[in-house]
């Protein structure tokens, strides 16, 4: 007679949620290096979602209850689709037309040379300067022989290399706006388990860290992107009242360059240079000086108050946050270099919060 089947033992509760926590860190591994080409797009969707989220929920409470599920996120995606295409066309535009007036005065140059600005013999060391442009810029044959010396095989490799860029950035692009498509029309339940997944992993800290990170992350945004386009507005009307040629364009740059903490008087500066070379030395000055009180304004007072005081974080680290973001990740860096810190620095003084601090020894 047989003995007694005895049911094989069962795993104890620790082991499988230990193998159930190993499975879901491999398939999120998986997962992500599965979709890592459109990780930017997602990161970038749920950058505008956030940056926008106040004009989604205002929108949402002046339009009747349910009609919002397909419109509303349609015509925000294509709002945010036309703030970004509608500069990039017309500066597309005004740089071919600046192409034609390059490539008009090559020509010319190769014909009869370009003959030497009168500002230069008066620069520091402008005889020496003002010699070697006559004997290789202002002679046809001198420019000729520089002219020539372009490698035009890396032009052409240059050329395809920012073709393949452009049509690359076009696909992210456009997976961006789907993305922020479903986020606008699901980001309540998005956000709900976000935060529900936050606390429950760690714990009561979880949700006031994800909230610091959306803060931080709005924060960023308005203060690189608004303070941006203030500072490229008021620059730009100093461009018009200067007479630089092609205000709004440099206005635009101006904006853009703005994002970057002291990326804006690289702009401005090159703009002074274009007056000086005009001969209006008062004007370059003028626009100069009034760029770098505009710049040190907004670096130094509106965008520190707008930044730190939504990620509570002191201007320096800021500061080293959006740079080394930027070194890191890129463009995207802007905008997770200041979460990232934010959120380092929240989870440091949760950690050294109840910890007695002695106070400083007297010297």
């Amino acid at each position: 007679m047989d003995g007694p089947v005895h049911a094989p033992p069962r795993p104890a509760p620790r082991f499988q949620a230990r193998a159930r926590l190993v499975l879901a860190l491999a398939l999120f591994v998986a997962g992500a290096w599965t979709i890592k080409a459109f990780l930017p797009a997602l990161v970038w969707a749920a950058i505008l979602a956030i940056a926008t989220w106040p004009l989604v929920r205002h929108a949402r409470a002046r339009l009747p209850g349910g009609g919002y599920n397909i419109l509303l996120p349609l015509v925000f995606t294509l709002v945010v689709a036309l703030c970004v295409l509608v500069p990039l066309a017309v500066a597309a535009i005004q740089l071919g037309r600046e192409a034609a007036v390059v490539f008009h005065l090559v020509e010319e140059a190769r014909r009869s040379g370009i003959p030497a600005p009168a500002w230069l013999a008066d620069l520091p060391y402008g005889a020496g300067a003002t010699a070697w442009w006559t004997a290789n810029l202002a002679d046809p044959e001198g420019y000729s022989a520089i002219a020539g010396r372009l490698n035009h095989a890396a032009l052409y490799g240059f050329t395809r290399e920012l073709g393949g860029q452009l049509l690359h950035r076009s696909v992210v692009f456009g997976f961006t706006l789907v993305s922020l498509f479903f986020l606008y029309r699901d980001g309540d339940r998005v956000g709900a388990q976000a935060l529900a997944a936050s606390r429950r992993a760690f714990g009561p800290h979880g949700e006031r860290i994800a909230g610091q990170i959306v803060a931080s992350v709005k924060g960023t945004v308005d203060g690189l992107v608004l303070v941006g386009l203030g500072v490229g507005a008021v620059i730009g009307v100093a461009y018009a009242v200067a007479g630089v040629p092609h205000p709004t364009l440099f206005g635009a740059a101006t904006a853009i360059a703005a994002t970057v903490p002291f990326g804006a008087p690289l702009v401005f500066t090159i703009a002074a240079l274009l007056l000086l070379a005009e001969g209006s030395t008062a004007a370059a000055a003028a626009l100069l000086a009034f760029g770098v009180a505009v710049v040190f304004v907004a670096d130094h007072f509106v965008r520190p108050a707008l930044i730190g005081g939504a990620t509570r974080l002191p201007f320096l680290w800021v500061l080293l946050g959006i740079l080394g973001g930027v070194e890191t990740w890129g463009l995207l860096g802007l905008f997770l270099g200041p979460a990232i810190m934010a959120t380092l620095i929240l989870i440091w003084r949760d950690w050294t919060g109840g910890a007695a601090i002695p106070p400083p020894v007297p010297t």
